[in-house]
Protein backbone atom coordinates (compact mmCIF):
# COMPACT_ATOMS: atom_id res chain seq x y z
CA UNK A 1 0.00 0.00 0.00
CA UNK A 2 1.17 3.42 -0.75
CA UNK A 3 2.55 4.31 2.40
CA UNK A 4 3.37 8.08 4.15
CA UNK A 5 4.68 9.43 7.07
CA UNK A 6 2.97 13.07 6.79
CA UNK A 7 -0.13 14.09 5.95
CA UNK A 8 -1.15 14.46 2.98
CA UNK A 9 -4.51 15.06 0.88
CA UNK A 10 -5.85 12.39 -1.52
CA UNK A 11 -7.69 14.08 -4.50
CA UNK A 12 -10.45 11.59 -6.60
CA UNK A 13 -10.74 12.56 -10.35
CA UNK A 14 -14.62 12.50 -10.77
CA UNK A 15 -14.63 11.63 -14.49
CA UNK A 16 -13.59 8.17 -15.72
CA UNK A 17 -9.99 8.08 -17.07
CA UNK A 18 -8.62 6.38 -20.13
CA UNK A 19 -6.00 3.90 -18.66
CA UNK A 20 -3.62 3.82 -21.33
CA UNK A 21 -2.66 7.65 -19.71
CA UNK A 22 0.54 7.47 -17.73
CA UNK A 23 2.76 10.06 -16.03
CA UNK A 24 2.37 13.19 -18.31
CA UNK A 25 -1.47 12.55 -19.09
CA UNK A 26 -2.37 12.39 -15.61
CA UNK A 27 -0.32 14.88 -14.49
CA UNK A 28 -2.44 16.81 -17.35
CA UNK A 29 -5.70 15.76 -15.46
CA UNK A 30 -4.23 17.23 -12.53
CA UNK A 31 -3.39 20.40 -13.71
CA UNK A 32 -6.31 21.38 -15.93
CA UNK A 33 -9.11 19.13 -14.39
CA UNK A 34 -8.28 19.46 -10.71
CA UNK A 35 -6.47 22.84 -10.70
CA UNK A 36 -3.78 20.94 -8.47
CA UNK A 37 -0.29 20.90 -8.43
CA UNK A 38 0.85 17.70 -10.05
CA UNK A 39 4.93 18.15 -8.20
CA UNK A 40 2.76 19.13 -4.73
CA UNK A 41 3.16 15.79 -2.62
CA UNK A 42 -0.76 15.54 -3.01
CA UNK A 43 -1.73 11.66 -4.05
CA UNK A 44 -4.42 11.92 -7.09
CA UNK A 45 -6.70 9.26 -7.84
CA UNK A 46 -8.23 8.22 -11.41
CA UNK A 47 -10.43 5.34 -12.11
CA UNK A 48 -11.71 4.06 -15.45
CA UNK A 49 -14.88 3.51 -17.02
CA UNK A 50 -15.38 0.15 -16.07
CA UNK A 51 -14.32 0.73 -12.47
CA UNK A 52 -11.51 -2.26 -12.95
CA UNK A 53 -8.73 0.15 -13.16
CA UNK A 54 -7.37 2.44 -10.92
CA UNK A 55 -4.46 4.73 -11.03
CA UNK A 56 -2.26 6.90 -8.07
CA UNK A 57 -0.61 9.40 -9.50
CA UNK A 58 1.93 11.34 -6.87
CA UNK A 59 5.09 13.02 -6.16
CA UNK A 60 7.39 11.67 -3.76
CA UNK A 61 9.86 14.38 -3.64
CA UNK A 62 12.26 12.77 -6.30
CA UNK A 63 10.02 11.95 -9.11
CA UNK A 64 6.51 11.42 -10.21
CA UNK A 65 5.54 8.13 -9.39
CA UNK A 66 2.16 6.60 -10.60
CA UNK A 67 0.68 3.08 -8.80
CA UNK A 68 -1.85 0.84 -10.92
CA UNK A 69 -4.08 -1.31 -9.77
CA UNK A 70 -6.42 -3.91 -11.52
CA UNK A 71 -9.10 -5.69 -9.58
CA UNK A 72 -9.03 -9.75 -10.66
CA UNK A 73 -12.64 -10.55 -9.31
CA UNK A 74 -15.64 -10.44 -11.04
CA UNK A 75 -17.68 -9.12 -8.73
CA UNK A 76 -15.02 -6.60 -7.08
CA UNK A 77 -15.42 -2.79 -8.45
CA UNK A 78 -13.95 0.50 -7.67
CA UNK A 79 -16.28 3.17 -6.59
CA UNK A 80 -17.22 4.64 -9.58
CA UNK A 81 -16.00 8.24 -7.49
CA UNK A 82 -17.81 10.93 -9.42
CA UNK A 83 -20.94 9.48 -7.90
CA UNK A 84 -19.44 10.89 -4.16
CA UNK A 85 -18.74 14.10 -6.57
CA UNK A 86 -20.89 17.20 -4.57
CA UNK A 87 -18.30 19.78 -6.06
CA UNK A 88 -15.09 19.18 -8.48
CA UNK A 89 -12.70 18.22 -7.07
CA UNK A 90 -13.54 15.57 -4.69
CA UNK A 91 -11.18 15.49 -1.49
CA UNK A 92 -10.64 11.61 0.52
CA UNK A 93 -9.15 10.92 3.58
CA UNK A 94 -5.98 8.08 3.16
CA UNK A 95 -7.95 5.85 4.86
CA UNK A 96 -11.17 6.36 1.97
CA UNK A 97 -8.31 5.48 -0.41
CA UNK A 98 -6.96 2.39 0.93
CA UNK A 99 -10.47 0.94 1.25
CA UNK A 100 -11.45 2.00 -2.23
CA UNK A 101 -8.17 0.26 -3.43
CA UNK A 102 -9.42 -2.97 -1.70
CA UNK A 103 -12.16 -2.99 -3.73
CA UNK A 104 -14.52 -1.82 -0.84
CA UNK A 105 -17.61 0.01 -2.16
CA UNK A 106 -17.60 3.58 -0.52
CA UNK A 107 -21.15 4.28 0.01
CA UNK A 108 -21.57 7.33 0.77
CA UNK A 109 -19.65 9.85 3.26
CA UNK A 110 -20.15 11.20 6.72
CA UNK A 111 -18.75 13.61 8.96
CA UNK A 112 -17.14 12.04 12.24
CA UNK A 113 -16.16 14.52 14.03
CA UNK A 114 -18.69 16.56 16.13
CA UNK A 115 -17.31 20.08 14.75
CA UNK A 116 -18.11 18.87 10.99
CA UNK A 117 -21.42 17.70 11.70
CA UNK A 118 -22.22 20.71 13.78
CA UNK A 119 -22.65 19.08 16.94
CA UNK A 120 -21.58 20.99 20.42
CA UNK A 121 -20.75 18.91 23.26
CA UNK A 122 -23.03 19.53 26.27
CA UNK A 123 -21.06 21.25 29.08
CA UNK A 124 -21.14 19.15 32.80
CA UNK A 125 -23.35 20.79 35.12
CA UNK A 126 -21.78 22.46 38.14
CA UNK A 127 -23.03 19.44 40.68
CA UNK A 128 -22.03 16.55 38.83
CA UNK A 129 -18.56 17.37 39.70
CA UNK A 130 -17.18 15.34 42.56
CA UNK A 131 -15.56 16.90 45.53
CA UNK A 132 -12.45 15.09 44.34
CA UNK A 133 -12.54 16.18 41.11
CA UNK A 134 -13.42 19.92 42.32
CA UNK A 135 -10.76 19.90 44.82
CA UNK A 136 -7.42 18.30 43.64
CA UNK A 137 -4.84 20.18 45.98
CA UNK A 138 -6.80 18.22 48.52
CA UNK A 139 -5.52 14.84 47.52
CA UNK A 140 -2.17 13.60 48.93
CA UNK A 141 0.74 12.95 46.39
CA UNK A 142 2.72 9.53 46.52
CA UNK A 143 6.03 9.41 47.47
Amino acid sequence: MIGSTRQVSVYAYTHPTDMRKSFDGLAALVTQGLHRDPLGGDLFLFVSRNRKRAKVLLFDGTGVCVYAKRLEARACRFTAVWTLADADPVRLTMTELQLLLEGTELAGRWPLSPAACGVTMPRVPADWVTDAAAAPAARVPLR
